[in-house]
Parts: C-alpha cells; structure tokens; sequence
C-alpha cells in the first residue's frame, strides 16, 4: 500500500543516519539536520544507536507503505563496524529494490568490495574540492592528501561494480565555484556521474554563513540545458539529470527557495538514534520511536504521525 501525506505526496524513500558522528568537519555540515546547521558537534558517545537488526525491522514494517529505496547517510557511515552488517539485513528485505550509501569516501578504498558484496548497489561520495588546500579548508582534515585519498575510492568504487558511482560537490562561492569544469572532467574521465548542490540553509540570507558563501545554480542548470542531448527529470524532488554530449551525467540539486523541489519530495529520514524526520530543514517536528523498539505497531504507529506531520518547507 502506497502512503500519501498531507499534500498528496507518495513516501518511496528512507534515508537513514545510522551515527552523527564523522572523521572530518566540514563547514558546510548540518548532520543531516538534526542539529543547527554549520555547527558540527562531537559524537555523544552515550547516545545508543540503533542496531542492524532494529534498523532492518524499521524498513521492513514501511514497505509496507510503499517504502522501496534506502539511502545510508551520517556522519560517516563508514565509522560504523557493522555498516556491512546493516546493509545485508537491510538487502534481505525483498521489497527493497535499491540502497545507496553517501560518504566522504577516506575509508572507502577499503571497504568498497564489502560493501558490494553485502548488497549495496549505489555510492555517493562528497568531492568540495579538487584543491589539497581548499579541500582541507572546507572539510578541516589536515592532510595534503585528502583529494587524493577520495579520488582513489572513487576510482576503486568503479572498479568493485558500483553503479552510479556519484561524486557529490556542495557549490560554494569563493571556494570551489569555479571548480565546474574541473569536475567535469574528472567525472568524464571516471565515468562518474557528477552532482552539484546549492548551498542549504533553513534560515536563508538571515544567515551570515549562507549569505557568504551561497552559490546559485540557475544560471549552470540553463546552460546545461542548453548543451545537453538528452534532459531526464526525476521524480525525487522534480530534479533534472543532463546527459551531455560527451557522456558525462550532470545532476543540479537546488533546493532553497525552491516550491518543485519540496512539492516533490517523496523521502522520510531516520535518525542515528530511534526518530522519524519528516524534514531535513526542520527539527522541531520529529516523532521518537526509539522506545519502541520492540513494539512493531507503535513503530508503525510512528511512521504514519512522521508522514502526517510533512510539510513542505518552501510553498
């Protein structure tokens, strides 16, 4: 059975925090929007994280309602020890048909081929920059040779069989906005299918962060329009994949101030700690499962508040 919200919008997706805790901290992070936004907080090592098998009994009780897409997010999910584990309970639920994992990629390279095998089909991989310098600005990691490291998983994750293999890059002004070209060229050259991303903020230009660095992506989405043979729309958030000439796939991912892109939004998010969230712009609205971790009906329960509590952010 399908689940609709509020505002006639079908829930296909859970994209599921599995810790908040990460190895870098950019400037850009938000924790999947469980904290305020642009202020990366330790890990509370006290926090209890849901297990494989909770997190695999709260995807299967909503395919139930129409749930067919997982995506596993942080923090880094990598940090996990048993995000292997997580994926393989998760892939022998046999209504699920896809699961991604997004990831800064350090310990990619070597977790790749486990990670295949345990039933991953997508990756994502953040890339700010192809800069050592900038890339050490923007994610705060110390080392010459983060772009490196990354570059090397995203290579290694085409190798194991991922399909896409998608590098993620959060456009920022001043910092990698004139980067585009480069990034098209690495994704080209890999076989990669680059995504760039505006900025996200819920409070807008009435934060000084955003108002810095904010990069609009209109301008590069006409243009890609322009060039490319093919346009394909999704039906997540109404978002438009541009299949250019030369092979290369482009995603543009803008979401503020932007209606489309709430009106179809079709994802509920899961928190590292037991919690539906119904909205990554907003923490005010979450419902708390985590109680009832062995009650499968007030897990339900919980889900269909989470789904009558969306709203889209920008109307």
């Amino acid at each position: 059975m399908q689940v609709f919200d509020r505002y006639g919008r079908p829930i296909k997706n859970l994209r599921i925090s599995v810790t908040s805790a990460c190895n870098l901290n950019c400037i850009y992070c938000h924790k999947e929007g469980l904290h305020s936004f642009y202020h990366c907080l330790k890990e509370d090592t006290k926090k209890r994280l849901l297990s494989p098998d909770e997190i695999k009994k709260v995807v299967k009780i909503t395919t139930k309602y129409g749930i067919r897409e997982v995506k596993l997010t942080g923090g880094e999910p990598l940090l996990r020890r048993d995000i292997s584990d997580i994926i393989r309970k998760i892939s022998e639920i046999k209504e699920i048909k896809d699961i991604s994992l997004v990831t800064n990629g350090h310990l990619l390279a070597t977790y790749a081929y486990d990670l295949k095998q345990s039933g991953l089909n997508r990756i994502n991989i953040s890339l700010p920059s192809l800069n050592p310098n900038k890339y050490s600005f923007v994610t705060r990691y110390p080392g010459r040779d983060g772009v490196q490291k990354v570059l090397e998983s995203i290579r290694k994750a085409a190798e194991v069989g991922f399909d896409p293999v998608k590098i993620k890059v959060d456009v920022l002004r001043g910092i990698n906005s004139n980067e585009i070209g480069d990034f098209l060229s690495i994704a080209r050259n890999i076989g990669a299918v680059i995504q760039f991303i505006e900025l996200q903020d819920p409070n807008g230009f009435s934060s000084s962060f955003f108002r810095q660095y904010f990069y609009p992506l209109e301008t590069l989405e006409k243009e890609l329009e322009k060039e490319a043979s093919k346009v394909i729309v999704r039906e997540m958030h109404q978002r438009k994949r541009f299949i250019m000439a030369d092979g290369v796939e482009v995603e543009v991912v803008r979401p503020m101030f932007n209606h489309d892109f709430c009106m179809h939004c079709t994802r509920i998010r899961v928190t590292d700690s037991g919690e539906f969230k119904p909205c990554l712009m907003r923490d005010d609205n979450h419902v708390d499962f985590s109680m009832y971790l062995n009650d499968a009906s007030k897990i339900e329960n919980a889900f269909i508040e989470a789904v009558l509590r969306r709203c889209p952010y920008f109307k």
